[in-house]
């Protein structure tokens, strides 16, 4: 099918052919970019998307029945697997889709699926939600004719699963290399007398105790944080008027399956089925079903309120902020029009895990479907995601969450900022266990509790190698990546005023960590802890994954000038004279940016010196991004505008999916043509079904930070803070007209249209902030 068909603008649906102009200016704004489809989908790779809370679903219809994967922030087997919860098919005698049109719609604004049949004048609708509240799923169907419902939860983990090796490198990738095999457990399942009740526990022993193993912690393992012992996630599924009827058994896409049926007692105009999730950590069964009755009976008795606040809620999420662009076009055909559409689209992905246990995952989040779909050579379970389920990878994680402080999502920032304030007593551990000095290290690729994955630590290990050190090409002694998000807390005081002083700790820690280790480093190898400026030696240190075994790199000292001068800037309430003295001290020995000559030109140089080259990304450029030491605003820009430029060493260190940043460097440096240019490559409808689902680039499917990245590429395009001015278009191209509502830091909020290049409205609150506004149109 045509892609223009396959997708079409809802406007035209909801607003049955009233003029377009007229249309947008009486309707919601928001309703031109709800996904609409007129024809059932060939599988789960053309699902829709929709969640809230901390659970997500892919909703798709596939040869008339209703299917929806069910998945749960916070939820980790033995190995740190992050699994589906299972599927929920839907079939209806008589069968409303046989011979009806057909629409599928997610409608963004009260943030549910509504999929509707019409036949012989006869019109079936079927509503499913999640409640933001809640763990809860619920199904709503109304038809105008008495209708028999099954409702059939499927799981594939129904017996132990050994992964083989490709598998078990690609879904629990702690076990690369490793000895043992990962050997993924059942889950329980019991077809009750009106519902279905399933849950995974978790043994006592997990990948924790191997990584604790593997590492040499075991002298210090009772000090550690184990979030995975003991575990148990699963749920309850029930409708009004059903009951239980059978089992069965099926295979979709390369996945055997049980399924076990609910079904309703008589035929019905009106059905209602309901999910209800629990995970917590305990320390018997009965006191997480208790948990789970709570849940179930607490919903039961709340259902039309629960429903009515989820509503209010999304409805209030896109109140905060929009970026909407070329609006009059309002087509699939524009490329413009779809890059402010898909800013929606994405920014909804994101808040369908607003309050998760853990991060949205960047490399698919909620929403990850058969592994084959995506990649042929991956015939495994939905289950299957690459990069692994638990294991985070700061470097891509950054991107998804920082688009949340412009957007005034900043009550998302909490699961990503508690990820690490969590793990950050196992991370104090290891530096004491390991050095002996104080400080908190992270390395790049750590386990839900914040060791090192222990495939990236290394499974065969040079003797000569300290155990503190991760035996990888990649990834050893990236321990900057923290910094970002330390950045992040101390941002969200910036825009908002919030109270961070349960982050305090988290930034201190990590650059505390730098301060004492390159001393040490440093006094091993002569008598002095500085070099003859008194500075800093950051040796060995890595530019990213990119510039191995380096001195003095780029993106660690921007990671350290940044962060230091944020934690100075807070008022006095947050540190001490005898701390304030001390980090300021601290700052004077920061090293400089090393500088360099390319093609002639002054650039920023990725580090002093440095062995190798792994990777393709532009640590030299950290310093414009995410750090804020060059750029609009700032002295010196034609330096930063020369590195990007002339001051790659690759010509692949350059591009525009997945993690690549580029969009968001010229943005920052005023170059229009080329951030524009980027955006549209980047920002444009994916090449599958649903328009956000980007990928697999370097990651999976759906890419998060692809969509996270291009995101911050558009929002510095529209605006850039620099202390206390706001830059409004450095970077915006004067052919796309656009309406946008941004934030700013001291709790401000910039509102402003433009269209022929002028500005039709700005409003700026509070209004006292107009004065910090230059705006930057031609």
């Amino acid at each position: 099918m045509d892609k223009k068909n396959r997708i079409i603008v809802c406007i035209l649906c909801c607003f049955f052919n009233v003029p377009l102009a007229k249309s947008l200016q009486q309707s919601d704004w928001l309703a031109m970019y709800n996904p609409c489809w007129t024809s059932q989908s060939k599988n789960a790779s053309e699902s829709m998307p929709c969640g809230g809370g901390d659970v997500g679903m892919n909703v798709w219809v596939e040869n008339n029945e209703v299917l929806f994967y069910l998945s749960r922030s916070g939820v980790f087997d033995e190995n740190n697997v992050f699994p589906k919860l299972g599927r929920v098919r839907l079939n209806f005698s008589p069968n409303p889709f046989e011979g009806a049109e057909f629409r599928q719609e997610l409608k963004l604004r009260k943030g549910y699926v509504e999929i509707e049949a019409v036949k012989e004048g006869r019109k079936t609708t079927i509503q499913i939600w999640a409640d933001v509240f809640k763990p809860v799923v619920e199904v709503n169907v109304i038809s105008d004719q008495a209708l028999t419902m099954i409702a059939v939860y499927e799981n594939w983990r129904t017996e132990p699963l050994i992964w083989n090796e490709e598998g078990r490198v690609r879904a629990s990738i702690a076990y690369r290399g490793a000895p043992v095999k990962a050997v993924i457990q059942p889950d329980s399942i019991i077809l009750e007398e009106k519902g279905v009740l399933w849950y995974h526990r978790n043994r006592e022993k997990t990948v924790f105790d191997l990584t604790v193993e593997q590492q040499q912690l075991e002298a210090i393992k009772k000090q550690l944080w184990n979030p995975l012992k003991y575990l148990t996630f699963g749920g309850y599924m029930k409708g009004d008027g059903m009951i239980s009827d059978k089992t069965c058994t099926g295979r979709y896409i390369d996945t055997s399956f049980k399924g076990f049926r609910l079904k309703s007692k008589a035929p019905a105009r009106i059905h209602r089925l309901n999910v209800m999730f629990h995970t917590a950590q305990t320390e018997t069964l009965d006191e997480w079903l208790k948990g789970l009755n709570k849940i179930i009976t607490e919903y039961d008795e709340q259902a039309r309120k629960e429903k009515e606040r989820t509503r209010q809620w999304w409805n209030n999420f896109w109140n905060r902020s929009h970026v909407v662009i070329d609006s009059d076009s309002a087509s699939v055909a524009s490329p413009s029009w779809q890059v402010g559409r898909n800013y929606q689209l994405f920014r909804y992905q994101l808040a369908c895990n607003a309050y998760g246990k853990t991060p949205t995952k960047f490399n698919g989040g909620l929403f990850t479907y058969d592994p084959s779909l995506v990649n042929k050579n991956c015939p495994f379970t939905p289950d299957h995601r690459d990069w692994g389920g638990g294991t985070h990878t700061a470097q891509n994680q950054r991107l998804v969450y920082w688009p949340m402080l412009k957007n005034g999502d900043t009550d998302m920032l909490k699961s990503q900022l508690d990820f690490y304030l969590n793990s950050l007593v196992n991370a104090e551990q290891r530096v004491k266990h390991y050095w002996g000095h104080e400080g908190a290290c992270f390395t790049e690729q750590i386990e839900w509790f914040g060791l090192p994955m222990a495939g990236s630590y290394g499974w065969s290990r040079s003797p000569f190698l300290h155990p503190g050190i991760q035996h990888n090409l990649w990834v050893d002694y990236e321990w900057d990546t923290v910094f970002e998000f330390c950045q992040m807390a101390l941002d969200m005081h910036r825009f908002t005023e919030k109270e961070i002083k349960e982050y305090l700790p988290l930034v201190i820690k990590c650059l505390t960590f730098y301060d004492e280790h390159y001393q040490m480093l440093a006094k091993q190898r002569s008598a002095n802890a500085l070099d003859e400026n008194g500075k800093l030696v950051l040796y060995p240190s890595t530019g990213c994954e990119t510039y191995k075994m380096a001195y003095n790199s780029a993106n660690t000292i921007g990671a350290l000038k940044s962060v230091t001068h944020s934690l100075l800037r807070l008022p006095s309430r947050y540190l001490s004279e005898e701390q304030r003295k001390y980090w300021e001290e601290f700052e004077q020995r920061i090293p400089d940016l090393p500088v360099r000559y390319c093609n002639g030109q002054r650039t920023l140089a990725p580090a002093l010196a440095w062995e190798r080259i792994n990777n393709f990304e532009i640590p030299q450029l950290y310093s414009v991004f995410p750090w804020g030491l060059y750029g609009i605003g700032r002295p010196d820009l034609e330096i930063a505008i020369n590195t990007w430029k002339y001051g790659v060493d690759r010509e692949n260190q350059r591009g525009y999916i997945s993690w690549h940043q580029d969009g968001i460097f010229c943005a920052r440096l005023g170059l229009t043509e080329e951030a524009k240019e980027i955006t549209l490559k980047k920002m444009t409808d994916s090449p599958r079904r649903y328009p956000t689902f980007w990928g697999p680039g370097h990651d999976w499917v759906p890419d998060h930070n692809w969509g996270g990245s291009g995101m911050i590429g558009i929002q510095e395009m529209l605006m850039q803070t620099v202390e206390e001015k706001i830059y409004l278009f450095p970077a915006w191209p004067r052919e796309w007209n656009v309406n946008f509502k941004l934030h700013a830091p001291d709790n401000t909020i910039v509102e402003c249209s433009v269209k022929n290049g002028k500005i039709q409205k700005l409003l700026v609150i509070p209004e006292v902030r107009k004065k910090d506004v230059v705006v930057m149109l031609d």
